[in-house]
């Protein structure tokens, strides 16, 4: 019966976990869909357009530098509760910003505030949840940035036309103090396993500096494929709703169901690369091989998204864009797992935090380098390019720094 009772608790803690992260990616996403009406309002151009979506993520990066280690130190539950309280607060502020100064002031902070919930959702998972039941549950948290992102499109350009751009912000950020009572209520009892045991016991007993996590090929392998790519997730999250109405020539309230079209298909690819990589295991294949073979599955299906520049109408690119996106879940999910498999449970918070560091710079120069070609005439091309060549590169790369993955947190 307390096997059982554990059982349901961490299950309690993966539902926490996915809410948290859908609401991480409802609050990013709102900015890109009222692009066509903030742009009215503040006299953007495509490339000021981008500087915005990169200041966000090179905010992003900056915080990475501490969250890791903050996570690591204090654990997730205060610092995860806090985290949202900010950003959800954060989000909010928009509606009041009266110039763009104040605006990007909203943005930076909801950008520093929300660099917690990947480091603190992974920790979690490699602190509570037993090896079978982990590569399911990341499956399942990783989807939840795609529920955002489906949520987004379908409410927030209907709270706008309706109520105003106001609204859209104080409405989704409000929504995350509800969530916060939950979280206070669910993760009183959870208990770590294995080697995060060892680390609960002993907490003055703390991870490496990073200074000493960057001479492991592991944390070279984690970070060089999460540099090439989270590229492709920012670019995609930040410029689809723009793609559908530059390309289709959409309006403010056109463009919401061909960008939730996009983030379901990319939920769905998150879902089933948690449940692949168990299924793997269980026909006799090695961690090493069950990774990697998921891994070259997803990376294959990406391959086709140039076809969305010459699709006939905006589903067709949607369904495109979307298989990519299916693709970029199932490996992110499978980067997500291989560190919660190879990294010791301690240092987990700050590997994570560094391959969200740089996959945030990467990010940053992508969106800039959008804003630049759109501006200069050369469209979306280069973008989609490179975007289809990321993921054999990143398998690539992963096997030459870690040739055969070891795995360190097994306790099942």
């Amino acid at each position: 019966m307390a096997t059982d009772s554990g059982k349901w608790i961490r299950y309690g803690l993966i539902a926490l976990l996915f809410f948290g992260t859908a609401l991480n990616y409802l609050d990013r996403q709102v900015l890109a869909l009222l692009k066509p009406t903030l742009q009215v309002e503040f006299g953007w151009s495509d490339r000021e357009f981008g500087h915005f979506g990169s200041a966000f993520q090179i905010a992003t990066a900056v915080a990475l530098l501490g969250i890791g280690w903050f996570i690591d130190r204090f654990g997730v539950r205060w610092g995860y509760g806090l985290a949202v309280a900010v950003w959800s607060l954060a989000g909010m502020a928009h509606a009041f910003a009266s110039s763009v100064g104040q605006f990007v002031a909203a943005r930076v902070t909801l950008a520093v505030a929300e660099s917690v919930n990947t480091p603190a959702a992974m920790k979690s998972a490699a602190t509570y949840l037993p090896i079978r039941e982990r590569s399911i549950g990341i499956g399942v948290i990783n989807s939840a940035a795609n529920i955002g992102a489906i949520l987004a499109p379908l409410t927030v350009p209907w709270i706008a036309i309706t109520y105003g751009w106001q609204e859209a912000f104080i409405i989704t950020g409000a929504l995350g103090f509800v969530w916060l009572f939950f979280w206070w209520l669910g993760t009183g009892t959870l208990q770590p396993l294995g080697d995060a045991a060892v680390a609960a016991a002993n907490p003055a007993v703390k991870g490496p500096p990073w200074r000493e996590l960057l001479r492991e090929r592991r944390t070279w392998a984690v970070a060089g494929a999460k540099l090439l790519t989270d590229l492709v997730w920012w670019f995609i999250l930040f410029w689809a709703p723009d793609f559908f109405a530059r390309q289709f020539g959409l309006g403010q309230a056109e463009i919401g169901a061909p960008t939730a079209l996009v983030y379901a298909l990319a939920a769905v690819g998150a879902l089933t690369s948690g449940i692949l990589f168990p299924v793997l295991l269980g026909r006799g294949m090695t961690a090493n091989g069950a990774r990697k073979s998921s891994m070259f599955f997803y990376a294959l299906l990406i391959l086709p998204i140039p076809l969305a520049l010459q699709a006939p109408n905006e589903w067709v690119a949607a369904l495109i864009i979307g298989l990519a996106l299916f693709a970029h879940q199932g490996f992110s999910t499978n980067i997500f797992g291989m560190t919660a498999d190879i990294i010791p449970a301690r240092q987990v918070g700050s590997v994570i935090a560094i391959g969200a560091l740089v996959g945030n710079l990467s990010g940053a120069a992508m969106l800039e380098f959008a804003g630049w070609s759109l501006d200069s005439g050369h469209g979306y091309t280069p973008m989609f390019a490179m975007c289809a060549s990321a993921y054999l590169l990143a398998l690539l790369w992963i096997h030459i720094m870690q040739p055969r993955l070891e795995v360190v947190n097994s306790a099942d």
